[in-house]
């Protein structure tokens, strides 16, 4: 089937599965090598009103939008990698039709920068906003985003985080066990040299972090530098060759 349907219309949705159930439930049948259409099809048929746990709760709202993110990853990579592959990669993958969320056709961009950042745009280094969000991206943007949503979500790069499965009632400790897990895979601290060597997300959407001190202050959070190190921050090339997949053990 092509992604360009996002779901296949014959397949019965369930709407009485909690959003966040469903999500869930499709990310786990992605990595199992199931079929994710009976979720992609509850997804496109939930209404306004089937959603507004995900509008209430920041919890359910990080572990949904997460989950579909990297979801949508996933179902892109399979189903039209060419975009992937494609030296238009910025605009033609980011910019597909990921998931059909409640009758609505959303990007990988309106996922991450639109609901998960709160309208902040891609460019500006993290400091500025969207340019005319649409409607459903306003309705549903988390309003105090998280930025420990860089360590979670998974574009299909080589670089990115490892791909894991979120719960709204433990996801605080989850992002805490993802940052954790990639800073810990990602990040080099030279001691003697007093410099450390960070992946280029945290340059690209530094103003997320509260700029350098707010790096400084995660990485020493980390247990990656001691408390009171002030080292000078060093950014690696991204690594983009497709790594689709990408599953946590």
């Amino acid at each position: 089937m092509s992604l360009d349907s996002v779901h296949d219309p014959g397949v019965t949705a369930d709407t009485a599965m909690a959003p966040t159930d469903c999500a869930r439930d499709l990310l786990s049948a992605l990595r199992a090598g199931d079929s994710p259409d009976p979720y992609l099809a509850t997804l496109a048929a939930y209404d306004d009103a089937d959603l507004e746990p995900i509008r209430a709760d920041s919890r359910a709202a990080l572990a949904f939008w997460a989950n579909c993110y990297n979801a949508g990853t996933q179902l892109l990579l399979d189903r039209r990698p060419h975009l992937y592959e494609s030296p238009l990669r910025f605009f033609r993958f980011f910019n597909a039709t990921a998931l059909t969320v409640a009758g609505t056709d959303v990007t990988l961009d309106e996922m991450e920068h639109g609901i998960l950042r709160g309208s902040k745009s891609k460019y500006g280094l993290g400091y500025l906003p969207r340019f005319l969000p649409r409607t459903f991206e306003m309705r549903y943007r988390v309003p105090i985003p998280d930025p420990r949503i860089h360590f979670v979500l998974n574009c299909g790069a080589e670089s990115c985080p490892a791909i894991r499965v979120y719960e709204a009632d433990r996801i605080d400790e989850q992002l805490d066990r993802a940052t954790a897990a990639y800073l810990r895979s990602a990040v080099t601290y030279d001691a003697a040299a007093d410099v450390v060597r960070l992946p280029r997300l945290f340059r690209w959407y530094r103003g997320d972090f509260g700029g350098p001190r707010g790096i400084r202050r995660l990485l020493a959070r980390y247990d990656v530098t001691p408390a009171d190190a002030m080292p000078d921050l060093q950014y690696k090339p991204w690594d983009w060759s497709r790594a689709a997949a990408k599953f946590a053990d």
